[in-house]
């Protein structure tokens, strides 16, 4: 009887470095999720893609120390981790499709970086700014303040289109009579535009319909935040400026039930403008937590680098120079912490 008890007490015993590194490998993965991982209010997928692939690393690594620890014999163990790796692959077979390639995705997108967070992009009928970037989607949020989740491979098997930061072309388009020259309608175009404050306006004559003329107007609009208000803006102004110089736009088979002579035209009379004292714009409303999480972001960067020349500073800083640099030192530290760990409201 007391063999049987030493046998047993020896079966556990033997059990206890593999017992124990599993406890590690599950502590460790609990550490990462509650104190990096832990999603609170305001903070996104974006910063913590990095320690969700360590989670999942972790977790491998500890399932396989596990089975290396197990008081089994050689050939057992081998077939333990050959067994681990067939379920990997199987895994990774049946689920390819879907969170594997999702998974892929998201590394991919990472490496050749075709946007950022803040970014306007549209992918097949999608059209919106970027606010987060995940491990497995990307949210975007549109025009209609709507938040769209947009699997990875959904974004590597559609081409990408991204409007870059340092300006975009705004145009708008409309038909024209042949009856009007275009000698004419080309400059109060470009004025249409300068008065959206739009750079370097340019006019095409985009077809030459059976009946009228196609013509774009564009220009480079530089703050591309206000990209909704400004296509608007030039629309608005492209009315008013026609109108203003007597030309309507309107349709050479226009028709009405009413008798119009040759000479009449269809031009709107001028009404007052109505002043108001709201300048909310439109993408401050539609975009707020895109704008939120490119601030974000762009104030990890900023804080990290100031960090960094504070703390190479130091090295060469005199006795007095030195408590200024540390006390900025920690208060930039600790602004840090709040962005990247906003307290819940």
């Amino acid at each position: 009887m007391e063999n049987f008890w030493s046998d047993i007490w020896k079966f556990v015993k033997s059990l206890f470095p593999s017992f124990g590194f599993g406890l590690f490998a599950v502590a460790s993965i609990l550490c990462i999720h509650f104190i990096f991982l832990h999603k609170k209010k305001g903070a996104g997928n974006e910063k913590v893609f990095s320690r969700q692939i360590v989670q999942v690393v972790v977790g491998l690594v500890g399932l396989i120390g596990v089975v290396i620890l197990l008081p089994v014999s050689e050939s057992l163990r081998n077939q333990l981790i050959g067994l681990i790796g067939l379920l990997l692959s199987g895994i990774i077979a049946f689920s390819s499709t879907n969170i594997i390639a999702n998974l892929m995705g998201g590394i991919l997108l990472r490496i050749t970086k075709p946007f950022r967070t803040g970014d306007f992009i549209r992918v097949g009928d999608y059209f919106g700014r970027v606010t987060e970037r995940g491990l497995f989607d990307t949210e975007i949020q549109t025009e209609t303040r709507e938040l769209v989740a947009l699997p990875n491979t959904f974004l590597i098997n559609n081409p990408v289109t991204t409007i870059r930061t340092s300006g975009t072309i705004v145009s708008a388009s409309l038909s024209l009579g042949y009856d009007v020259s275009h000698s004419k309608i080309e400059p109060l175009l470009i004025e249409a535009a300068r008065k959206c404050e739009l750079q370097d306006p340019f006019v095409h004559i985009v077809e030459l319909g059976n009946f009228s003329v196609t013509y774009r107007i564009s220009g480079l609009l530089l703050e591309v935040k206000w990209l909704i208000s400004a296509r608007s803006e030039l629309f608005r102004a492209v009315l008013d400026t026609l109108h203003e110089a007597g030309i309507e736009i309107m349709s050479p088979s226009f028709m009405n039930q009413r008798r119009v002579p040759d000479e009449k035209k269809i031009i709107p009379r001028r009404s007052a403008k109505i002043e108001t004292n709201e300048s909310t714009m439109a993408e401050e409303i539609v975009f707020d937590k895109a704008d939120e999480a490119e601030e974000r972001d762009a104030s990890i960067i900023h804080l990290n680098e100031e960090i960094e020349q504070l703390r190479a500073s130091l090295k060469e800083a005199s006795a007095e120079e030195k408590d200024k640099l540390t006390a900025r030192l920690d208060q930039a530290v600790a602004e840090l912490k709040e962005i990247e760990n906003p307290e819940k409201e």
